[in-house]
């Protein structure tokens, strides 16, 4: 039994920007990201591979949160594609019409729906396999029984790979992020700051807390070691807002059970309907399997 954890915002927007032509729905509307997610999602239930048994479908859906609040600069719909953003309510429709369960998370992120339910369920699966290529997820991998998955680049992390990625352990990556920044949700990071220097004081220390404040008590060197002591003195309550920013949250109130996320198949008369709605043809015939 395994645990499939899909970042539905990122697919949403991989479709949309992928080569692929455009699609409209038979009122005119774009539906490209719409239906190249559901044409990405039904590989994923059919690959063998990934033997999905467990999934469910996270989104931002708007593209803000309590973090906006903490933060001004924080990610946000600003500069989204209005055609893209017009698609997110039709986008979990169409995650339905498979049979998937869909989070659609307004306070919280899409990231802290993934996270929750990796930190609720690992005990419980095989394996979790969190289906983001976003560094901040890194943060809840786990050995190799919470490990995280990019589809586009075919590339598999497990707890070893994400130290060998970002040369931190994963409880350690949201302090990384405080100090190197996080470009994709909009955290600047400390000045001066690099992945390497960074990277080397939180591997001997850990956590931003535990980096003395005199360079001259360090046991690692990191480059300028004197000026990075210096901003991180300067700028330590920035730090530790911009680790709030970049720490996944593991409470979120998911209300579905584990069984409530098993995948039976696609409901056929919910996903004809979807499709016909559409005025698809091509993916009328795609799934491979048909819910009892």
């Amino acid at each position: 039994m395994r645990l499939h954890l899909v970042d539905g915002t990122y697919e949403l927007f991989r479709a949309h920007f992928s080569p692929r032509p455009g699609v409209q729905s038979p009122d005119g509307r774009d539906v490209k990201a719409t239906v190249g997610l559901a044409a990405s999602l039904l590989a994923l239930l059919h690959d063998e591979h990934e033997a999905v048994s467990h999934v469910a479908v996270a989104f931002d859906n708007p593209i803000h949160s309590f973090r906006n609040e903490l933060f001004a600069g924080y990610k946000s719909d600003e500069g989204v594609p209005p055609e893209l953003l017009a698609q997110f309510d039709a986008a979990e429709e169409a995650v339905r019409a498979l049979g998937l369960t869909v989070w659609s998370m307004k306070e919280l992120e899409a990231d802290d729906a993934l996270g929750t339910a990796a930190a609720r369920w690992a005990g419980q699966v095989e394996q979790v396999r969190l289906l983001t290529p976003d560094k901040d997820l890194g943060q809840c991998v786990r050995g190799q029984r919470v490990v995280q998955v990019d589809r586009k680049q075919h590339k598999e992390m497990d707890e070893a790979a994400v130290r060998a990625r970002l040369g931190v352990a994963p409880a350690s990556v949201p302090d990384l992020l405080a100090l190197v920044g996080d470009a994709a949700d909009g955290i600047p990071g400390l000045p001066g700051f690099g992945e390497k220097g960074a990277s080397l004081l939180l591997g001997e220390y850990g956590h931003l807390e535990r980096i003395p404040e005199d360079a001259a008590t360090w046991t690692v060197r990191p480059r300028g070691a004197e000026k990075l002591a210096a901003t991180l003195r300067a700028h330590r309550e920035e730090a530790l807002l911009y680790r709030r920013l970049a720490t996944v949250v593991t409470d979120a109130p998911l209300r579905e059970s584990l069984e409530d996320l098993a995948w039976a198949g696609v409901p056929r008369e919910r996903y004809l309907a979807w499709c016909d709605a559409m005025g698809l043809t091509t993916l009328r015939s795609r799934p491979q399997r048909w819910a009892p």
